[in-house]
């Protein structure tokens, strides 16, 4: 791998950067592949399953492989029982031990989500809280939705908005998350077209950027909360430069964080003494990543948004519903379009006050919806963490299982009507058993292709 000259020149007197290693690491092909187990999910089965090597110093449920398999044909990862997550990214976990309260009511966004490793994360962290996963480019959304669904967790919404359009929700937000697009010099050794594609131009570009982003959306995040910016690039520019122009501009307190020195972590002070976080790839097993954390000072006006209600589902469509399937009584029942979908009480409020100023892909767990006297389940329901323990369940073993995932037809010994495929005690989809066929209804447009 060649490495652009400018680049090297550019990052030369950048704290930890050793040009000898750093270039040896990018010449030798070597790999790391990670992934983060989703504690909800993951059981002895998956363990039996799944050769871990190491953890990941920095984050209790990430895990360091022998080597890369094949995600795709591992019915483990389409159920949701991990993310593949680049481990740098992953010291997102450490943060918020360190700098968060935990505790019910915590509303987080994840302002640039796609494709969702750090949302899935913020799910798990946040479990009592309500996650806001945004992405701007449509045609990434749907990525994201396909990985949140699948994690399962049922307070989580999905936007698709330009960050100017969460202006109007002032102080709404206790954490802010902005793994800002950057120039990628992190992601070189996986990506060559980030190799090629970078330039100082480029670089100068992101940094205007990234400074409109957080402009864009500062006004959301309330009075003593958290704003944790990262970017996979190396350069000053978009790093320490942006941790800088936020303190300034924002009234923003520098945040601390503390690093054990095994994990070759390297901290960094900017020119107005910020404090950052650098992952040197040939220093430690990750990729370039680059993180900085701080709190916000400014007076919070708590006046409420006006509410926009959800459509609520009428009494004879509950009862449908709770004939098929019972859901917990904290959980408000609403429709969007023909779908039923189920949201924690708690944040019922705060939906209505969100579809006022954003377009929402999904919030909660989608239920399924009703056509005639049939109740057609939806495929979120079953990998969700709701719990499904009263619903029809047919075990099957990983041949059957990748079938399934293909959509191709399979026999199963399991009673009529609406079933779950289970494998490993991993919820995967549903079926519908007729009498002389079996109707496979893994969602199309996420069926296995690879044989």
């Amino acid at each position: 791998m060649q490495l652009p000259l400018s680049f090297i020149q550019s990052i030369q007197h950048t704290k930890g950067f050793s040009e000898k290693d750093f270039l040896a690491l990018h010449q030798s092909g070597k790999q790391v592949t990670s992934i983060r187990i989703n504690p909800q999910k993951w059981n002895e089965q998956c363990i039996a399953e799944n050769r871990l090597q190491a953890q990941v110093p920095w984050c209790t449920y990430g895990y360091y492989l022998k080597e890369r398999p094949s995600f795709t044909l591992d019915p483990l990862f389409h159920g949701g029982a991990y993310y593949v997550q680049e481990a740098s990214s992953m010291f997102l976990y450490h943060i918020l031990q360190q700098t968060v309260i935990q505790g019910a009511g915590k509303k987080v966004l994840d302002l640039c989500a796609a494709p969702g490793g750090k949302s899935t994360l913020l799910a798990t962290f946040f479990e009592d809280g309500l996650v806001v996963s945004n992405e701007l480019i449509k045609s990434r959304v749907n990525v994201l939705s396909e990985n949140l669904t699948k994690w399962g967790s049922p307070n989580t919404i999905i936007t698709n908005n330009d960050p100017k359009d969460f202006s109007a929700l002032k102080n709404f937000f206790d954490v802010l998350v902005i793994d800002a697009p950057c120039s990628g010099s992190g992601m070189f050794r996986k990506d060559i077209n980030a190799v090629n594609e970078w330039s100082e131009h480029n670089v100068a570009l992101c940094n205007m950027r990234q400074q409109r982003i957080v402009e864009d959306a500062m006004d959301s995040l309330n009075e003593g909360g958290m704003l944790i910016y990262s970017t996979c690039s190396y350069s000053e520019e978009e790093n320490e430069m942006i941790a800088d122009f936020m303190a300034e501009k924002f009234n923003l307190t520098t945040v601390q964080v503390t690093l054990e020195a095994e994990w070759g972590v390297v901290e960094s002070v900017s020119a107005k003494q910020n404090y950052g976080y650098r992952f040197w790839p040939d220093q430690l097993a990750g990729e370039g990543f680059f993180v900085t954390v701080f709190r916000k000072n400014k007076p919070a006006n708590h006046d409420y948004l006006l509410h926009k209600p959800l459509v609520k589902a009428s009494k004879p469509e509950t009862e449908k519903l709770h004939s098929f399937y019972t859901y917990h009584p904290g959980y408000f029942l609403f429709k969007q379009g023909d779908y039923f979908r189920l949201i924690s009480e708690e944040w019922k409020m705060f939906l209505e006050q969100l579809l006022k100023y954003l377009y929402i892909k999904k919030a909660g767990v989608e239920i399924g919806t009703i056509k005639g006297k049939d109740i057609i389940p939806s495929h979120e329901l079953a990998l969700s963490l709701l719990d499904t323990k009263g619903l029809p369940k047919v075990e099957v073993d990983r041949p059957t299982a990748l079938e399934y995932l293909r959509r191709k037809d399979i026999a199963l010994p399991c009673d009529k009507g609406w079933n779950i495929v289970v494998f490993c005690g991993l919820n995967l989809g549903w079926v519908k058993v007729l009498p002389n066929r079996i109707n496979n209804y893994y969602p199309n447009e996420w069926r296995i292709l690879k044989q």
